[in-house]
């Protein structure tokens, strides 16, 4: 199947996709479930998302609540999730509530 995206000297697909102008987000995680502030672009389809401290995630809507029984997601790890494509629905928002300690929630919206 032929493709736009690099290939390694085996000729495996190497996937890349940039980093969305406008596209970086933070989420301060605390006791309180918080969320990104902006919608994520209609046309994202994948986001990048660092912490720096263990937070359990929830993604949704502008209404979407993190609870302690939604996913753990570690600290220090960067990890690339879809949100969305043409068959399926499309996620705008990303809620965060820490496991432990406060920390911050990077996200960054790839094209």
């Amino acid at each position: 199947m032929p493709t736009l995206l690099p290939q390694d000297s085996d000729s495996n697909v190497i996937p890349a996709m940039r980093l969305l102008n406008g596209g970086a987000h933070k989420i301060s995680a605390s006791g309180s479930s918080a969320r990104n502030a902006a919608d994520f672009n209609a046309n994202t389809r994948v986001v990048s998302v660092y912490a720096t401290e263990p937070v359990y995630m929830k993604f949704g809507d502008s209404s979407v609540t993190a609870a302690a029984t939604d996913h753990y997601f570690p600290a220090g790890v960067y990890y690339d999730f879809a949100i969305g494509g043409d068959r399926t629905g499309h996620y705008t928002r990303l809620a965060v509530l820490r496991v432990v300690g406060d920390g911050d929630v990077y996200i960054s919206e790839k094209e």
